[in-house]
């Protein structure tokens, strides 16, 4: 992209709050679960959507705005798909249990698996592409060896649904979200894990009584945020006992049900959020204020993620099936 190579050489620099809408792609018949754009700097125009319309679509969503490959390998709704690190494979999970590994050239399948439920959640180990982490509508979470096309552990919390999956830094540790807030208590709704041994650190990391359907890790500080259906993304230290912060909390968007993701920008200074009516939040990262509110979306903005080199591009998605790209 010859937008993106003036860049390429320079650090990134401070954030910007996105103001115009760039393009307004609608190619997707049903609800977008997920939008990514390509982890490798030289090939980051391209962005990943996956869609309850059964298929993973790449875009040119830098240059052109157009659709560049249509992947069409599950038969239901793919609520979740990932890039690899090197940029040439997507790994994707629907509720049709299918694990692929895409070729993003060719659009064959270099590894597929039937998996025992419907996944909801993938994500790829942060230091191997062969390894991953995938859970859904069941008790379990499995780590998977493409190589092999086995599952290497299984980790086993007594819960309905895992809604996300977080690897803290290096990998030795992960979180799971789930749905499982009981009237009096919510433990469990945040596990941490150890990678290695399978075993449980702590399931006493948030106490109130709401599920979180997307979790986040900060680029610079060593905390992590959490999306509430309580209305507010909350704060949380990503090092032991991965302490809450109180002071911190993130308010003014609507979950109301929906999946709606949350990150920080690339340089950590915002945290923005999707948001039920369909409006784009930015919050300041440090004092917790809303900065800017986009009018986005007529439906559920479900996704808003920030470039990873151009310091003011955003990719956003919504529950009708439109992504529209914001600088």
């Amino acid at each position: 992209s010859e937008l993106i190579k003036p860049y390429l050489g320079s650090k990134y620099r401070l954030s910007e709050v996105p103001r115009n809408l760039v393009f307004h792609i609608a190619k997707h018949s049903g609800p977008v679960n997920e939008i990514q754009w390509c982890p490798v700097r030289e090939q980051s125009h391209m962005l990943l959507s996956a869609s309850m319309d059964k298929t993973i679509k790449v875009w040119d969503a830098v240059d052109a705005g157009c659709c560049l490959k249509t992947y069409s390998c599950h038969f239901c709704a793919v609520r979740a798909a990932q890039w690899s690190s090197c940029g040439r494979r997507i790994l994707s999970g629907g509720f049709d249990s299918m694990l692929h590994l895409t070729d993003v050239e060719t659009g064959k399948q270099i590894f597929s698996s039937q998996n025992e439920f419907r996944i909801s959640t993938l994500k790829f180990y942060p230091t191997d592409s062969n390894i991953f982490i995938c859970g859904g509508f069941s008790p379990e979470v499995k780590a998977w060896d493409i190589r092999n096309c086995k599952v290497i552990r299984v980790y086993k919390a007594a819960v309905q649904q895992t809604l996300d999956i977080l690897f803290l830094p290096e990998g030795k540790e992960f979180l799971t979200s789930t749905d499982a807030v009981s009237r009096d208590s919510a433990d469990r709704t945040i596990i941490a894990w150890d990678f290695q041994s399978a075993a449980k650190i702590s399931n006493q990391i948030f106490h109130e009584r709401y599920t979180c359907p997307s979790l986040t890790l900060h680029p610079r500080e060593s905390v992590f945020a959490a999306q509430t259906n309580g209305n507010y993304v909350a704060l949380f230290s990503s090092q032991r006992p991965y302490r809450i912060n109180k002071k911190k909390r993130y308010e003014g968007h609507k979950v109301e049900g929906f999946a709606v993701g949350c990150e920080f920008s690339p340089d950590g200074t915002l945290v923005v959020t999707g948001s039920s009516d369909g409006k784009v939040f930015f919050y300041n990262y440090h004092t917790s204020r809303v900065v800017r509110t986009l009018f986005a979306h007529r439906e559920a903005c479900v996704g808003a993620t920030f470039h990873p080199v151009l310091p003011s591009l955003l990719a956003t998605c919504d529950w009708a099936g439109e992504i529209k790209i914001w600088q």
